[in-house]
Formats: structure tokens, sequence, C-alpha cells
């Protein structure tokens, strides 16, 4: 008789907490109650220092909106219409606020269409933020570029001081376009070798200082030189 009356307490017990946190959740859904508005946005990015007024713009939701009434999927689709932006995820917590994580592209070059200037991610992304100027200090890259140009970025810093830009070619390799007009053709593998291979040579013999027009590197038992 004992554990059947235990087992009503607690039946009952059940029951009445079921109840309450359905009622609230209709309530909210609903919009009634303080969880059912918006109290307060926290936008997190992983960017040091990040200037969030455009992130705050693209969100731009007042408070007491109606929690329930916001799309998250919209949230994150104006976040990643921001220059820059690379993911966005967006959390609707039960204590009527957002939180919402930005994370950025890592920007270490620039890609030109031959008018305006866009900044380029190591994963070959290209940001909508043309700016009419070449941006100082940043290589440059010219037509389709591939999904990762880390490597070929460290290897061309070496010799940044003598490069116009860099091209993509065929999808398969590089092409170094000198300041004094010279084309280098990389190999398909090794670029990194065959660069730090010319930089010896130019120290030694100032081939980039010559009048010639082609350094075609794809040999890799000889350099052709026209």
């Amino acid at each position: 008789m004992k554990r059947s009356i235990w087992f009503w307490i607690c039946f009952c017990f059940a029951i009445i907490l079921a109840i309450y946190f359905a009622s609230r959740i209709i309530m909210t859904t609903m919009g009634y109650g303080t969880a059912s508005k918006l109290h307060k946005t926290q936008i997190i990015s992983d960017a040091e220092n990040k200037d969030m007024t455009a992130l705050k713009t693209a969100v731009a939701l007042p408070k007491n909106t109606r929690i329930y009434s916001i799309s998250l999927n919209d949230i994150n689709a104006n976040l990643l219409s921001v220059p820059g932006v690379k993911n966005a995820a967006t959390r609707r917590l039960p204590n009527g606020n957002l939180i919402i994580h930005v994370s950025h592209h890592r920007f270490v070059a620039a890609w030109t269409d031959g008018e305006n200037y866009f900044p380029l991610s190591d994963d070959g992304t290209i940001a909508n933020a043309p700016s009419g100027e070449r941006p100082n200090g940043a290589l440059l890259f010219r037509g389709p570029v591939p999904t990762d140009i880390t490597e070929i970025t460290n290897a061309a810093n070496d010799m940044f001081a003598d490069i116009d830009y860099l091209e993509w070619i065929e999808n398969r390799r590089w092409n170094i376009h000198t300041i004094s007009g010279i084309t280098i053709k990389l190999p398909e593998n090794g670029f990194a070798s065959a660069i730090a291979g010319l930089i010896t040579i130019n120290k030694n013999h100032n081939i980039l200082g010559r009048d010639i027009s082609v350094i075609d590197m794809r040999d890799s038992a000889r350099i052709l030189v026209k």
C-alpha cells in the first residue's frame, strides 16, 4: 500500500509538471509571457578587435520582438552577406535571448578583376568588398583561384618585392608575373622548392633583372629562359 501511495504521488507530480511546462511552451509560442519576447542579442565573433557594426546592422532586431517569430535561417543568411563572414550560427535561448556565433575568413592576399581589388582568403574566397586601390603589402591574384592558396602564398611571399601578380593556370599550376614583365611558369608539383631555387639563382645572377620574358621551370631537370 505504501509503495502504491508513492507511485500516485509521483504520478500526480509528473502530470502537474507536464501541464506547467506545456502551458509555458504554448504561452511562449503564442507570444505571452516574458520568455516570448526578445530581450538581448549577443554576437560572438572569432575575430579579435573586430568592428561589430556591420554584424549588428545585419541582425537589426528590436527588443520585445516575438522570439518565435524570428527566423534563425534569415538571420544567418543576412550575416553571411556581410563581407568577410564565413559561417554564422544562431541559437534561441529559453530566457528570450539570442546568441549568435560568427566566424570570419582569414584574408591573406588580394584578388583583382582588372579594375577593383578584393580581399582574398586562404581558402580561395573572394570577399565582396572592392577597393579602387591596390592594397599595400598583399600578394595579388588574378583569374580563378583554387580552394587553398596557403602554400603558394607562403612561398611567394619570399619574393614579394618582385611580384606583380599570380595566376592559376589550367586549374593545376601557377604562373608568377613579375613587376619587370617576366612570366615564371612554375611546375605543377614542388612549386615551393622551385620558387626557393629561383630566389637563390636571382641572388647569385640577378636573373629577374635581365631582359627576358619567360622563365619556364616546369621541367625539374632544367630551366628554360626566353
